[in-house]
């Protein structure tokens, strides 16, 4: 079961999970709003999400940005 969780953590984009660690809180608590959020709103922090996996991406990719001057 926890392979299965920890797959399902690593395959979700870790939105969740960057800004449970940013906030200092479970990562479990911040799906469950996000969740609840998402219904009481209907839909609406699905931008959200969205907006958070492209930064995320972005980030990561120019921390990893390979050196392209030439020699």
């Amino acid at each position: 079961m926890i392979a299965f969780k920890d797959l399902l953590e690593r395959s979700a984009f870790g939105v969740c999970s960057y800004l449970a660690d940013k906030i200092g809180i479970a990562t479990s608590r911040v799906r469950l709003y996000f969740i609840y959020a998402t219904v009481a709103t209907l839909g609406s922090p699905i931008l959200f999400y969205l907006v958070g996996i492209f930064w995320l991406n972005l980030k990561k990719y120019i921390k990893n940005k390979p050196n392209l001057v030439r020699q």
